[in-house]
């Protein structure tokens, strides 16, 4: 019988928390390590720690090299930052241990559409030590690259991608309600675009060259615009509160070109509480091409959870795929994993 997949998880916020509580009910695979900055977290044991009701005897710590050092782990997962620049070391450091890496910074979907530097280090590195480095979460990773991406897998030809993704930004703390401009007035949004505080989504140009060239669409150039989400009423969550003319969210459009012809256009509006004013959430593709696709899911696919779960069901395959620095286009279909107690048939057992 095969040894369990050994898991470290780096950064223990919201996305990682969930991810350790995941990996403990899951077969297969097991926590053996957890590091966070946090000092309040720092020497705990990470049961108590990310919510569960037991401990689970892994005691978190503040310092990676360390942990890795300790624990040995065969994958660590990094949920950490959003841009390759700031979890590259993070990621290096791992793969010098010898671990396999899934990590959920929006940019390592797919590296090489603003980092070809960056990305052919970190390959660079992962061939060199025989481990395997995947960049994935809800979007990027699935909602607007990977499943688009299969649903062509039906279509004579691919003419064009019109995709959105609607959403509701209430469960998310402070930070994304910064980076989003909740809660601004038009100018300070404005001037948050100006200065780089308001990003709207990341990871656009990562979804559209991943889809490209998956596709072999050609694009000469992809533009993005971001603009502000004026709300006719008040709303109010636990870590933010919009008055009427107030920003309550940002609405972030892409496009790729070719010659000047649309070839991939995405559009993402983020708000709080989109209920208020008539909103429904859902995710929408459409694929122009030989036959024409349609789909639609209603209400949205959670982000949160949705990123927890992709990150966890990924573990396997990453952990068996070939080194280097991989996109999700390069894997086995996703999979739900199970624990053998769920009283699910599966297909070895019948």
């Amino acid at each position: 019988m095969e040894s369990d997949i050994r898991v470290l998880v780096w950064g223990l916020g919201a996305m990682g928390s969930g991810m350790a509580r995941m990996i403990q009910e899951k077969d297969g695979v097991q926590l053996v390590g957890a590091v966070d900055i946090n000092p309040a977290k720092v020497g705990r044991d990470a049961g108590e720690v990310v919510g569960l009701h037991e401990s689970v005897g892994v005691t978190v710590a503040c310092d990676g090299r360390e942990a890795l050092a300790q624990c040995c782990p065969d994958l660590v997962v990094i949920a950490t930052r959003s841009f390759v620049r700031e979890v590259m070391d993070e990621i290096l450091l791992a793969v010098e241990y010898g671990a396999n890496v899934i990590s959920i910074a929006e940019e390592m979907a797919d590296p090489w559409a603003q980092h070809p530097k960056m990305a052919d280090a970190i390959d660079k590195s992962a061939r060199e030590r025989g481990v395997t480095v995947l960049g994935t979460g809800i979007n990027p990773g699935f909602v607007l690259d990977l499943l688009i991406v299969c649903l062509s897998g039906v279509c004579v030809d691919v003419e064009s991608v019109v995709a959105r993704r609607v959403n509701d930004l209430s469960p998310f703390g402070p930070t994304v309600m910064e980076t989003q401009g909740v809660g601004t007035t038009l100018e300070q949004f404005q001037a948050g675009i100006e200065s780089g505080s308001i990003v709207g989504h990341v990871g656009f140009p990562e979804s559209i060259s991943l889809i490209a060239r998956a596709l072999g669409l050609r694009l000469d150039r992809i533009e993005q615009t971001k603009e502000p989400i004026i709300s006719n009423v008040a709303r109010k969550t636990e870590h933010v509160t919009v008055e009427p003319g107030w920003v309550a969210g940002c609405r972030h459009i892409a496009v790729g070109y070719c010659n000047d012809k649309e070839i991939i256009r995405f559009e993402h509006p983020q708000q709080i509480l989109p209920e208020l004013e008539g909103v429904d959430t859902g995710d929408y593709i459409t694929i122009e091409g030989t036959p024409r696709i349609d789909m639609a899911i209603k209400p949205e696919i959670p982000g949160g959870l949705g990123t927890t779960a992709l990150a966890v069901n990924m573990i396997p395959l990453v952990h068996a795929a070939t080194a280097g620095l991989r996109t999700m286009v390069d894997f086995p279909v996703p999979r739900a994993l199970r624990k053998e107690s769920d009283g699910v048939a599966r297909a070895q057992d019948v």
